[in-house]
């Protein structure tokens, strides 16, 4: 059961996961709402989700299946430090955790997105630091953008709770306590999806789950448009494109904070604006490398290359090889949790 507590030089391009250049039809105007279980598809007759019968087979304890220890820093921990944490350990949110270890709160990147240029945050910046870059990253603690209260779920609950959790609450991060509170793990899309990569089919195709409207940014926009558009729409990856519409890659919420963490955007720095770094190109942060697959694949089979390649969204292709559609590992988790038919 869940609770609810409290110019720098560019860089060299990264070999591509395929060889493949395919064609996205953009979405410029809102898209639509981040889907829900509601929102979807498979929904019994009262309204409620057709829990697939996948989930009882793991009745296991949740503390099985999360990743641990938690990748966690403290509430009075500066931005700066959640940043470079996200940048060396290549996750999408860190724990908050006291000394005696009980959580404190969570921090996601795209928290850290919209406190760097992307959103209501950026006030802090501007108001508290006049913009400078260095006193925004060095002096504001992390509590100030955290989530105080996250959803959290305890290490005897099952992996079948953990996901309803995730599926019907809209999270893809839930901590792991044990039930005196003090912090175990974290369990994730990524460890339900790893978890479910022995199921040899689902007998899903990717084209019933995968979202048709997507939100693209051009490659030589400023990374602050970047930002603007996760923050507004609630995404954390964004498709990359040229000038002849092209695919050139992903940037995700991690690539945006991993420019900050690991210092790379101070060497753009000259009067300590942050205005300067945030007319950064998104080519200097995007991840070039893409994985595609066919519309007509099975889910199981997205699961598997989105494990092979490390990644945690793919682009859908026609037979043509056009782009059609994009593909990511709550999708996957949600076409693990529902099943399809309403009863």
């Amino acid at each position: 059961m869940s609770r609810r507590g409290g110019a720098s030089r560019r860089p060299p391009p990264k070999k591509p996961h395929v060889a493949v250049s395919p064609r996205l039809r953009v979405t410029r105007g809102p898209p639509r709402a981040p889907r829900r279980p509601e929102g979807v598809r498979w929904l019994r007759s009262d309204g409620s989700p057709n829990w697939s019968q996948r989930l009882a087979l793991h009745r296991g304890e949740v503390s099985e299946y999360a990743s641990r220890p938690a990748i966690s820093v403290a509430p009075s921990s500066t931005i700066l430090e959640a940043a470079e944490l996200i940048a060396e350990k290549k996750v999408r949110g860190l724990t908050l955790s006291d000394a005696k270890g009980y959580l404190r709160g969570i921090v996601m990147a795209t928290d850290i997105v919209n406190y760097l240029g992307g959103g209501e945050y950026f006030e802090i910046v501007k108001r508290r630091y006049g913009g400078n870059i260095f006193g925004a990253l060095r002096d504001e603690r992390v509590s100030s953008i955290a989530n105080p209260s996250p959803l959290y779920i305890y290490t005897t609950s099952t992996l079948m709770d953990a996901v309803k959790t995730m599926v019907v609450e809209g999270v893809g991060f839930l901590p792991v306590i044990t039930e005196e509170g003090v912090l175990y793990g974290v369990i994730t899309e990524h460890d339900v999806v790893r978890t479910y990569l022995s199921e040899a089919y689902l007998g899903v195709k990717v084209s019933e789950i995968a979202s048709r409207n997507i939100v693209g940014v051009n490659i030589e926009d400023p990374i602050r448009k970047a930002a603007e558009l996760m923050v507004r729409h609630g995404f954390r990856r964004l498709v990359v494109l040229g000038s002849d519409n092209s695919i050139k890659g992903i940037v995700t919420a991690k690539d945006y904070v991993a420019f900050f963490g690991s210092h790379r955007a101070f060497d753009l720095v000259t009067t300590g604006d942050i205005e300067e770094v945030l007319k950064t190109p998104v080519y200097e942060i995007m991840e070039s490398g893409i994985v595609t697959l066919r519309a007509d694949a099975d889910v199981s089979e997205a699961a598997r290359l989105m494990r092979d390649n490390n990644v945690s969204s793919i682009i859908v292709v026609d037979e043509s090889d056009n782009a059609v559609g994009l593909l990511t590992e709550r999708d996957v988790m949600i076409a693990i949790a529902l099943e399809r038919g309403a009863k």
